[in-house]
């Protein structure tokens, strides 16, 4: 009985962990994303791998692939804004925790990422 409660406890905890909003990271639909793309000061990373990334980007955004954001973040600037996509939000997500841990300070993650952009 106790072995139960402990596992529904743990998995309501990792499941708040996995899907609750995270303290300084923004989230936004892709149609408000279309009104930040007017802002040249942001800076857009699409971090799909290259291949997805081919068959179908937003103009304006750099491909940097998740599995090379940890290395590649020198090339950004802490002082703007990064806006964040993926296919479906989960990546760049994490890709935007990333950004926070290393002291990023104005991030904003695509909700539904390429799936929901038209």
């Amino acid at each position: 009985m106790i072995i139960n409660a402990l596992i529904i406890v743990f998995l309501l905890w990792f499941l708040y962990q996995r899907f609750a909003p995270v303290k300084g990271i923004q989230q936004i639909a892709t149609t408000e994303l279309k009104a930040k793309l007017k802002n040249k000061n942001n800076q857009f990373i699409d971090v799909r791998t290259p291949h997805e990334f081919r068959t179908k980007h937003i103009k304006g955004f750099r491909n940097i692939p998740l599995s090379e954001l940890p290395a590649q973040t020198v090339q950004l600037s802490k002082d703007r804004e990064v806006v964040v996509v993926c296919q479906s939000g989960m990546r760049s997500m994490k890709a935007s925790k990333l950004l926070k841990k290393q002291g990023f300070t104005s991030i904003t993650n695509v909700k539904g990422g390429m799936n929901t952009w038209r």
